[in-house]
């Protein structure tokens, strides 16, 4: 076990005088209390590392003792339904200290283990030999993958720790692997898959805004850019809460402490929709907050993706939300500082993209070493600093996501939500999920889509030249665009996630209303060009019902939909005879 003495060291960050074999990324104690700490750099025999927890006390000679092992965390089924630190060690456990000191924690809590393999039979890398029984998503334990072998033993069902052991194998070599429910990944290397497969389908968010407009693939990428008081933290919860993965993986990285609270608060009270039992027990909270050390901070991003692979691995979509990527970018800028780096842009180190990469990259739709399908989707917000989106962090994020969710002040203000801008957002997958929505029988998705885009364009436009001339010097057929513009914002885009009716809106809700407002602009536009005003238009009486439509049409009322349809065609049949005795 190679050994080192402190010479230096300022906050996180130490060097070290090396007496042994270190490697880069290597797990380190320090200390007498045996801090945990990770190899950033050496040079000949002097070693730099940063500590991640608080260094408080260290001095010059102290040891630094190294594991000969990568920065690992223990990964298995009872995480779900845990809030953990940024390396993995229980928060709301009464045994440990809010942030405690030492090596990675393990979990002692007994789990219904129920065997799916016998005696003799041959496992491959990542593949189950048993299954964990508990209410939520379906459990197995995993083989780790880089072990294969026969089963040499096998215990039977019942309840037992993470850490016992379950099943032994037997490699080629004859050497014997014991595996339990858990086992050890590095953080900062990706988890192997059979093959990367391209998206297909959109995760459902249940916001429409994002669905309809700005769609996110399973398995894809989005980032969440807003300034203070957009609503970012208030939108990731509603995605945690009510989009279609099987899994949440919450990262609160660098946020005020009291943001942080109130999540803690309030995840482990709500409820799934999908099964009426408790959120929390298909939800991990990894809780990194701006006053822990920072250090653990720039971990804590690595920790919360390779849980999320851990649980694809086993044949679950999940969702991963980090809040937010700016204070790890700037965990990377304070320990770069430290380290006496050439800084670049804002800064940040010269490697600020490559390491956003390397994050964002480990998204993917899988099929996994045990064949079957899985996904990690990371949605990361951003807090650019005054709202401004041409900041380091925001421009290089924007080279690796698929879907940009710009929020805006302006909106926020005005108390519009999801306060996400539709003229500075954007997704790039539409045309692959274009086909999902077809088969959800809505195959018009795409050309509405593309119009709503248009006329809010268009909108945008009109509403600079109104402030000149006024609104009301503009042609009818520009009014109608404003008039149509207002109801699009209105009655679709608006969605309050404090509603019981609208707070989620299903695909096929979704597509409904979608339609209505199509058809309502297209006899709008005719009423127009066969000589009725925009106030007669504005006048009709379904324009109120269709400005509250997310309120007026709930899931179980889509049938609704037909009468509204018809009560559209009969008030412009109305407004067209009353147009004629008029002449």
């Amino acid at each position: 076990m190679a050994e080192a003495a402190i010479r230096w060291i300022g906050g996180p960050v130490l060097k070290a005088l090396v007496d042994g074999r270190f490697h880069v990324h290597e797990a380190i104690q320090v200390g007498e209390r045996k801090l945990l700490g990770e190899v950033i750099q050496l040079n000949e025999n002097l070693l730099t590392a940063q500590v991640y927890e608080d260094t408080t006390g260290l001095k010059p000679g102290d040891p630094v003792t190294g594991t000969g092992l990568p920065l690992s965390v223990p990964l298995g089924p009872g995480l779900l339904g845990r809030i953990m630190d940024g390396l993995l060690r229980p928060l709301a456990d009464a045994s440990v200290h809010f942030y405690a000191t030492g090596t990675v924690g393990r979990r002692d809590a007994k789990l219904a283990f129920k065997p799916t393999v016998s005696i003799g039979q041959q496992l491959e890398s990542g593949a189950f030999f048993g299954d964990i029984e508990r209410e939520g998503p379906a459990l197995h334990c995993l083989v780790p993958p880089d072990i294969r072998g026969t089963v040499a033993s096998i215990v039977g069902a019942g309840a037992y720790s993470e850490t016992e052991i379950l099943c032994v194998l037997t490699d080629d070599t004859g050497k014997r692997h014991e595996l339990a429910m858990i086992h050890d990944w590095p953080v900062r290397r990706a988890r192997p898959v059979t093959k990367r497969m391209n998206p297909e389908a959109p995760m459902v968010t249940g916001q429409r805004i994002l669905d309809t407009l700005f769609p996110v693939a399973r398995g894809g990428r989005a980032a969440l850019p807003g300034g203070f008081g957009t609503g970012k933290t208030v939108l990731q919860e509603s995605l945690a809460k009510w989009c279609d993965a099987d899994v949440i993986i919450y990262v609160g990285c660098g946020e005020r402490g009291n943001e942080m609270s109130e999540v803690l608060d309030e995840f482990p009270t709500l409820e799934d929709p999908r099964t009426g039992r408790p959120l929390m027990e298909r939800t991990v909270i990894i809780a990194n907050t701006s006053n822990m050390p920072v250090a653990a901070r720039e971990a804590s991003v690595y920790t919360a993706i390779t849980v999320a692979e851990y649980f694809r691995d086993q044949g679950l979509h999940v969702a991963l939300m980090a809040d937010s990527t700016s204070r790890w970018a700037e965990a990377l800028r304070e320990v770069s500082g430290r380290l006496g780096e050439l800084p670049g842009e804002s800064g940040y180190p010269a490697y600020l993209s490559s390491r956003l990469a390397e994050f964002y990259e480990r998204a993917a739709r899988v099929k996994t070493l045990g064949g079957d399908e899985g996904s990690v989707t990371i949605i990361g917000a951003i807090s650019p600093p005054a709202g401004d989106f041409s900041e380091p962090v925001t421009s290089h994020s924007k080279r690796y996501v698929r879907s940009f969710w710009a929020l805006d002040r302006n909106r926020a203000q005005a108390r519009f939500y999801p306060a996400i801008h539709p003229l500075t957002s954007y997704a790039e997958d539409v045309d692959v999920l274009a086909r999902w929505w077809q088969l959800q029988g809505n195959p018009d998705w795409r050309n509405h889509r593309q119009r709503l885009l248009t006329l809010l364009e268009q909108q945008e436009k009109l509403e600079r030249m109104a402030r000149i001339v006024g609104k009301d010097a503009l042609p009818p057929a520009q009014q109608l665009t404003l008039l149509c513009a207002d109801l699009v914002n209105e009655g679709f885009l608006y969605q309050s996630s404090f509603s019981e009716i609208d707070r989620y809106c299903s695909p096929a809700r979704q597509s409904a209303m979608l339609r209505l407002l199509m058809h309502f602009i297209d006899r709008a536009g005719e009423a127009i060009e066969a000589g009725s005003s925009v106030e007669d238009v504005a006048g009709v009486p379904v324009l109120r019902r269709l400005r509250r439509l997310g309120e007026e049409m709930a899931e179980e009322a889509l049938d609704e939909s037909k009468a509204i349809w018809n009560e559209i065609d009969n008030e412009f049949a109305a407004l067209k005879g009353a147009d004629k005795d008029a002449r």
